[in-house]
C-alpha cells in the first residue's frame, strides 16, 4: 500500500489538524482572558461565600498555564503524536472545569469538552511515536519559554496597573517578573491583595512550568538524532563493495550522523536523517536493485510510524523511478551531476583551451600536484591535511549531507583519492599553518572504477586556477588508479540555466534563469555550473522525491538544515567553540612530513554542494 493510500482516511484523517487548530485557539483564548481583566466575566462574587479567594486566584492561574500547555502541544497534535494526544485529553477536562468555575456562560467549557470528545473518538489517528531526542531541546525550551514568561509576566503587570502602588519604572517591573518566576516577591507593590496574589501565583506557575519541562527534557534518556552503528557500517560497506558502482553518492551513506534501514532480505538499504519532522534520504537506495522495494517500503513505514514526511534528495533516474513507483511519490528535477569520462579526457583542442591556458599559467607560478590514496598517506600527513582543510573552511559548521562525507583521515576511508597542490613559500610570504600545501581535493570511491568529489578547499591567498589544476591532474592520474569515471560537483537547476540563455528561450524560462542568477549571489548555483562545464562532462539529472506539493517548503528547509546552510544558533555556538579550540594552536609539521617547505595558507573554497 502506498504512502498516500495509507494516510487517506477521509474525514478522520483531518482530525489531528483540526484538533491542533482547536487546541491552539483554546490556548490563546485562555491566555488572553487570563491576562486581560476586562475580558473576564467572573463569577467570583457568587462563589466568594463558598470558596476562599486563594482558590479562585489559583484557578485563574491554572487557566493561564493550561493555555500555554495547549499551545505547546498543538504542533505535536497535528503531527499525530500519541503522547500529545494523551496530554491534551488530560488537559481539556481540567480546562473545562476551570472555565465552568470562572465564567458566567458555559460556552468555553463546552468547546473544550467537544474537542475532548472528538479526540477520544479519533484516538486511532494519533499513532505517531516520539521523535529522536536531543538535549539541545532542553536548552531551547529554557530559552524560549523563559522569554515568553517574561513577556507574559510584563503584560500581566501592565493589565493590573490600576492596583499597583506608585509608579514603578520599566526596570522594576522586569525585575519583579524575573524574581516572581523563581517564587520571590519583587519591588512592585499592589493595593489589592487579590491582584497581588494573582500576579504572584501566575509568575510562580510560569516559572515552575518552565523548570519542570526543561528538567524533563534534560534528564530523559537521550537517543542520538542519527548514528550509524558499527554493524550497520559493516553491512553498508559490504553492499557498496558489491553494488557501489550504481550510484556516485552511495559512499556518502557512510556518514556517521545518518541512520540506516535495511530491506527484509538485507540486500538493500536506505540511509537517512530526521530533520524538523522530515525523514530525509540521500541518493539512490544502496544494494541490489531487486531488493530496493523492500528497503523503500520499510523506510516509508518508519516515516508513517513517527508521522515524519518522507523525502529523498539527489536520487538518480533509477532510484527516482523506484521511489515514485513503490511509494506513490512525486519527483522534481533539481539539478545535474557532472560526470567526466576519463578515457576521453584531453586538454588538447579548442573546447578546453581556457582550462589548458589556466593550468599552464598556474604551473609556471611554481605549483605542483600529488595524487595519492588516503591509505598511502602517513598519519602525520592525514592529520595535517585535515587540519588545514578545516582551517580553510569558510563556515563554523561542517556542511554536507547527501554529497559530502563530513570527515577526513579516518583509516576506514583508505580508498579515497587525495589530491594536494604544493608550492614552496617565497621569502616575502609569511609563515602559515598550511606549510607548502595550498589546496586539497578529496574523492570518495564510486565502485571499483569510479571516484566522486567530496571535498574541495584551497588557501584564499593562493592564485586563481588552482582548482582547475587539481581536477585536471586528478583526471590525468585516474587511469593509474584504475578509475575510468569521475563525478564532479552537483549543479543546481543546471538545465534551466543552460536553456534560459539559449537563443529563442521564452519569457518564463528567462525569468526563472534571472532568479537563479540573482540567488547565485549567496549560493553557488551559476558558478558551479560554469566551473563544471569547463571539463565537458556528461550531465546526469538528479531529483527530489516528495509526497505532495504542500510538503515542499518544509522539505526545503529540512534539506538546507541537513546540509548546514541553515544552522540553529545553539549548534553554531558549539561549532564555533569547537572550531576555535581546534585552530587556536595550528599544527606545524616538519618539512619531511608534508613533502616540502612550510609556507602561507588559509581560507575556504567551493564545496560539492551548492
Amino acid at each position: 500500500m502506498s504512502y498516500r493510500t495509507r494516510n487517506a482516511h477521509g474525514l478522520r484523517s483531518r482530525v489531528p489538524g483540526l484538533a491542533a487548530w482547536a487546541a491552539l485557539l483554546i490556548g490563546v483564548l485562555d491566555i488572553v482572558r487570563g491576562l486581560v481583566p476586562s475580558l473576564r466575566a467572573s463569577r467570583i462574587g457568587e462563589i466568594a461565600s463558598v470558596l476562599p479567594g486563594a482558590v479562585t486566584t489559583l484557578a485563574e492561574t491554572a487557566s493561564l498555564l493550561v493555555g500555554i500547555l495547549l499551545i505547546m502541544l498543538a504542533h505535536a497534535l497535528r503531527r499525530r503524536k500519541a503522547r500529545a494526544w494523551r496530554a491534551v485529553v488530560v488537559l481539556l477536562p481540567v480546562d473545562a472545569a476551570i472555565e465552568g468555575l470562572r465564567w458566567r456562560h458555559p460556552v468555553a467549557a463546552s468547546v473544550s469538552l467537544l474537542l475532548f470528545a472528538v479526540l477520544v473518538a479519533g484516538k486511532g489517528e494519533f499513532y505517531a511515536l516520539s521523535d529522536p531526542r536531543s538535549r539541545w531541546r532542553a536548552l531551547w525550551n529554557l530559552l524560549t519559554l523563559g522569554a515568553v514568561d517574561v513577556v507574559i509576566g510584563w503584560i500581566l503587570l501592565a493589565s493590573h496597573r490600576r492596583t499597583v502602588a506608585g509608579h514603578p519604572g520599566f526596570g522594576d517591573q522586569i525585575r519583579h517578573v524575573v524574581l516572581g518566576l523563581v517564587g520571590v516577591e519583587g519591588p512592585v507593590v499592589f493595593t489589592s491583595e487579590r491582584a497581588g496574589d494573582l500576579v504572584y501565583f501566575s509568575l510562580a506557575g510560569l516559572g515552575a512550568l518552565t523548570a519542570v519541562t526543561t528538567i524533563y527534557l534534560a534528564l530523559r534518556p537521550e537517543r542520538p538524532v542519527a548514528a550509524l552503528s558499527e554493524d550497520d557500517e559493516r553491512r553498508l560497506r559490504a553492499l557498496l563493495d558489491r553494488y557501489g558502482r550504481q550510484d556516485s553518492l552511495g559512499y556518502f551513506a557512510l556518514r556517521r550522523d545518518k541512520s540506516v534501514i535495511f530491506s527484509p532480505s538485507g540486500k538493500a538499504a536506505v540511509a537517512y536523517r530526521v530533520v524538523a519532522g522530515v525523514m530525509l534520504a540521500g541518493g539512490d537506495p544502496i544494494g541490489d536493485p531487486e531488493a530496493w522495494p523492500g528497503a523503500i517500503r520499510r523506510f516509508l513505514e518508519e516515516a508513517r510510524r513517527h508521522a515524519w514526511v518522507p523525502a529523498v534528495v539527489g536520487c538518480g533516474e533509477a532510484g527516482g523511478e523506484a521511489w515514485t513507483r513503490e511509494g506513490d511519490l512525486d519527483a522534481l528535477e533539481i539539478g545535474d551531476e557532472a560526470v567526466v569520462d576519463v578515457t576521453g579526457f584531453t586538454l588538447e583542442g579548442r573546447a578546453l583551451r581556457n582550462v589548458r591556458q589556466m593550468v599552464k599559467r598556474v604551473e609556471r607560478l611554481g605549483y605542483t600536484c600529488r595524487v595519492r590514496r588516503a591509505g598511502d598517506l602517513s598519519e602525520a600527513e592525514r592529520e595535517h591535511i585535515g587540519d588545514v582543510a578545516d582551517l580553510w573552511r569558510g563556515t563554523e559548521t561542517e556542511r554536507g549531507f547527501s554529497m559530502a562525507l563530513g570527515r577526513f583521515g579516518d583509516p576506514a576511508d583508505a580508498g579515497c583519492l587525495v589530491v594536494t597542490a604544493h608550492r614552496a613559500a617565497t621569502p616575502e610570504e609569511e609563515q602559515t599553518p598550511g606549510g607548502d600545501i595550498r589546496a586539497v581535493l578529496r574523492f570518495v570511491p564510486w565502485g571499483a572504477d569510479g571516484i566522486s568529489l567530496d571535498l574541495m578547499r584551497r588557501d584564499r591567498e593562493a592564485d586563481p586556477g588552482l582548482n582547475e589544476l587539481l581536477i585536471v591532474r586528478a583526471l590525468q592520474a585516474a587511469p593509474d588508479f584504475g578509475v575510468t569515471r569521475v563525478s564532479l560537483n552537483f549543479a543546481m537547476f543546471r538545465s534551466a540555466l543552460a536553456r534560459g540563455e539559449r537563443l529563442g528561450a521564452g519569457p518564463v524560462l528567462r525569468a526563472w534563469r534571472g532568479v537563479l542568477v540573482f540567488l547565485s549571489r549567496w549560493f553557488q548555483i551559476e558558478s558551479l555550473y560554469r566551473f563544471n562545464a569547463k571539463f565537458r562532462p556528461v550531465w546526469e539529472p538528479r531529483f527530489l522525491v516528495y509526497p505532495a506539493a504542500r510538503d515542499l517548503p518544509r522539505i526545503g528547509v529540512a534539506a538546507l538544515r541537513a546540509e548546514a546552510f541553515l544552522t540553529p544558533p545553539g549548534l553554531r555556538w558549539a561549532g564555533g567553540l569547537l572550531r576555535r579550540r581546534r585552530t587556536s594552536v595550528p599544527r606545524l609539521l616538519p618539512d619531511a612530513a608534508v613533502g616540502g617547505n612550510s609556507g602561507p595558507d588559509g581560507a575556504p573554497e567551493s564545496r560539492r554542494t551548492a
